[in-house]
């Protein structure tokens, strides 16, 4: 087996590449930073000895987007599981919003999962088999700015491919996990005090628990919970207590 991990050298993706090595597969580390990639992959073949491949790209630059959908589409060294990992906090106004901020945030999180996984699903479905993991957010259920559209999107999209490939032995899952203590928030300039404790979790269960979901074939998946509970209120709420919910989470950031 042989997986391709995006944003693979930090959070939840690091947690992938080495959940998924653990489980015996080969892997393909994709991300910008060359050096942690280089780190990444060392401890990886370390620890458990298996084929490291990386390929450094920026997700947001189409040279660098084309070579990894080309590395999916491979067939003599197949790509048998793509988690579209790659992403990033995106705490910005909307009125006067800096475009070239929200341009790439949708680049990476929208136009690249749908290349990619439009590369990767060809390729599997040709074969008959692989499994494809889009990383949306419980966001996708609030209306905290771009960031809540952008997971909505590709929780929408990623079920759209999911009805595609029915029955062609590919699967697609849209992993919906909530707050996971990761360097994600930090990294973004994001405010977390006024989220409670009970709210977070650790990343190794919430890996686990998105790759035994997706093993099953489940399309959409909420990796704990506290966190389905949290997505059966805001799907029972009214859209204005949503929307207030929203505010509220947007203003304990500021």
């Amino acid at each position: 087996m042989r997986s391709l991990v995006t944003g693979a050298t930090a959070g939840l993706g690091a947690e992938f590449a080495r959940q998924l090595a653990a489980r015996g597969s080969d892997l393909v580390l994709v991300a910008r930073d060359e050096t942690r990639l280089g780190s990444m992959a060392a401890a990886l073949r370390s620890d458990h000895g298996g084929e490291v491949e990386v390929l450094r790209a920026d997700l947001a630059e189409e040279t660098d987007l084309t070579a990894v959908a080309a590395r999916l589409a491979e067939s003599g060294s197949p790509v048998d599981v793509l988690v579209n990992n790659a992403g990033f906090g995106l705490h910005a106004k909307l009125a006067n919003p800096d475009l070239h901020l929200q341009r790439r945030a949708m680049d990476v999180m929208c136009w690249a999962v749908l290349v990619l996984s439009g590369s990767a699903a060809a390729a599997m479905r040709e074969r008959g088999q692989g499994r494809i993991i889009n990383v949306s957010s419980l966001a996708s259920w609030t209306t905290s700015g771009n960031y809540s559209a952008i997971k909505a999107w590709v929780r929408s999209y990623s079920q759209g491919l999911a009805n595609e490939l029915h029955d062609t032995g590919v699967t697609v899952t849209a992993a919906c996990p909530g707050w996971v203590r990761t360097e994600f928030h930090q990294r973004a300039g994001i405010r977390t005090s006024a989220i409670p404790d009970w709210a977070w979790a650790d990343p190794q269960p919430v890996v686990r628990r998105i790759l035994r979901d997706a093993e099953r074939g489940k399309v959409v998946t909420i990796p704990a919970t506290r966190w389905r509970i949290a997505q059966a209120a805001l799907k029972l709420a009214p859209q204005s207590g949503v929307r207030a919910v929203s505010r509220m989470l947007v203003s304990s950031r500021d």
